[in-house]
């Protein structure tokens, strides 16, 4: 039943995207910024889009590897757990005043959670889930540095003017 209906989560993948990157532009061109977010908006906009664009080519590389049903499902597993850090942030916890470093460490428990099932289940890390889980934690602070950069915020500042 997977294999028939996958497609549609793959459109499902394709529309979260779609929306999301036009999600983080409209609140990004808000005056007010994005909800509850301390960050000047075209600051901000790096982490919406790095976790859309990271979200589309981990899920697209789990469509391209969909025959792989290990591969596969590990990819499916970390593109959502890169999207974890936006709704662990909105806990309302007194410990998530640290901020990233918080959020970011708690989503990236889960990472470490699916590197003890390799180990336990197949006595090795699957390189998926190595490179994949790699490839989140490093976007993380690289997207905070890359923030404050002028070419970021020409590029937000384009990017957002793209509305209209």
């Amino acid at each position: 039943l997977h294999r028939k209906v996958g497609w549609l989560g793959a459109g499902l993948a394709v529309a979260m995207v779609a929306l999301g990157v036009y999600g983080a532009l409209v609140a990004a061109r808000r005056p007010t910024g994005f909800v509850e977010v301390p960050v000047p908006p075209l600051q901000f906009l790096a982490v919406p889009l790095f976790d859309m664009a990271l979200f589309a080519t981990l899920v697209g590389l789990a469509v391209a590897k969909r025959r792989d049903t290990q591969s596969h499902k590990r990819l499916m597993m970390l593109a959502s757990v890169n999207l974890l850090a936006a709704g662990i942030a909105r806990w309302p916890f007194a410990m998530m005043q640290a901020g990233p470093p918080m959020f970011f460490g708690l989503s990236d428990l889960f990472i470490v959670a699916l590197g003890a099932w390799d180990l336990a289940s197949r006595g090795r890390v699957h390189p998926v889930t190595l490179w994949g889980g790699l490839a989140i934690v490093v976007s993380q602070p690289l997207r905070l540095v890359l923030m404050g950069t002028d070419a970021w915020l020409a590029f937000a500042g384009w990017a957002v003017g793209l509305l209209g």
